[in-house]
């Protein structure tokens, strides 16, 4: 059973990433915040504060499916998204980090409200391209990459072998789309099969 059909165990996962997070970036001062990340042109704060409002997205969707609503994670949808993240980003390092952890804890709550009361309406989309009984797993990935992301130490070495089972076979199917030229899509083909190298790497467009 992978972890989008089994929204208890990712759940706990995602709890487990969240207070892993937290400990990463609860003694951060301002010009940590100010940082760049490894993401091109977001700073520490500004994946921080997406990842306080996608959790405010995540239990959007969850506190609605609990009511028989479909919502969305965004109302206002990528504008509203982007709009937050700009906004939230220039702030300081304790704002940034006490927003972030009441918005995990408040999705801790939902999640577990969701689950005790047998995770319904999971065929909610709410505008996205997968139910809300999968949005633990995908809070879960959120987190974990976007830890990664900030380049404070935490890397996909630090990854739980349990998330990598599942979510590497996602990626993966992604790949065929994501490769830019035949010639790549060829070189990837024959290093997977065993039957050449892979001596630099292809070219994949965005994921």
């Amino acid at each position: 059973m992978t972890l989008d059909s089994n929204p208890g165990r990712a759940a706990e996962l995602c709890i487990e990433a969240q207070e892993r997070l937290m400990r990463s970036v609860s003694g951060l001062a301002d010009n940590d915040v100010r940082a760049p990340s490894l993401l091109p042109g977001w700073t520490v704060g500004h994946v921080l504060t997406h990842l306080a409002r996608n959790a405010d997205g995540i239990g959007r969707r969850l506190s609605g499916a609990l009511e028989g609503l479909d919502l969305p994670k965004y109302p206002g949808g990528t504008a509203q998204r982007e709009d937050e993240i700009e906004a939230g980003s220039g702030r300081s390092a304790p704002e940034i980090i006490s927003d972030l952890a009441a918005s995990q804890k408040a999705l801790e709550a939902v999640l577990t409200r969701y689950g005790e009361a047998g995770f319904p309406n999971g065929h909610f989309l709410g505008g996205e391209h997968y139910g809300v009984v999968e949005c633990p797993a995908h809070r879960l990935r959120e987190v974990e990459m976007h830890h990664a992301d900030l380049g404070l130490g935490y890397g996909p070495e630090d990854w739980p072998e349990e998330y990598v089972a599942w979510d590497l076979p996602v990626l993966l199917a992604t790949v065929p789309e994501r490769l830019t030229t035949a010639a790549d899509r060829q070189t990837f083909m024959a290093w997977l099969a065993g039957r050449g190298p892979l001596d630099a790497a292809p070219t994949l467009a965005p994921w």
